[in-house]
């Protein structure tokens, strides 16, 4: 099985929240293509009440098993890329998970702690993802199955009006 990976970068959301037991949240933001030369938790800017930071770099893989999953992001209309983060022991959040496939993707959020947003795929992860999906997809063709013919002749007697076989007896209360 072929297996490609890509390195991205990912970018985090710090939105302050009008709640009186929190105070902010953190959700993924956006992926970008390739990895910064900035350290991990850099600041990005603000925009309003929400601050974006560069969470750290992540290792997106492509395996040529799971090309048809490719297929449904690329032509959803929106290609995404799903990210999880998941809080560590001292309460610091880190990128758990990255994927392009999206029932890997769906999968994520059977994780309740985490939080898992599903961001824009970058133009050039989308490029790659794409000469993927062309080199290495093999379409699988869909076969029904057929029931087995069973021959009428190899059942042998049913038993029908034999008594206690396959027809009720008539018991109390049947008005007999």
């Amino acid at each position: 099985m072929a297996v490609h990976h890509i390195a991205i970068g990912v970018v985090v959301a710090k939105k302050k929240l009008s709640n009186p037991w929190v105070d902010h949240e953190w959700a993924p933001a956006a992926v970008l293509p390739g990895v910064p030369a900035v350290e991990p938790w850099t600041f990005i800017g603000r925009e309003g009440e929400t601050e974006s930071w560069y969470a750290g770099p992540a290792e997106l893989s492509f395996h040529s098993g799971e090309t048809a999953h490719y297929r449904d992001n690329l032509v959803s209309g929106r290609p995404s890329i799903w990210v999880a983060l998941r809080e560590d022991a001292e309460g610091r959040w880190q990128v758990a998970a990255v994927t392009a496939d999206p029932y890997e993707g769906e999968a994520f959020v059977d994780t309740v702690t985490d939080r898992v947003e599903a961001v824009p795929m970058p133009h050039e992860v989308m490029v790659e993802l794409s000469a993927f999906f062309e080199a290495h997809h093999v379409e699988e063709p869909f076969f029904k199955r057929k029931r087995d013919r069973q021959d009428p002749d190899s059942m042998g007697s049913r038993g029908i009006g034999q008594p206690g076989k396959f027809r009720r007896d008539p018991g109390p209360g049947d008005g007999q």
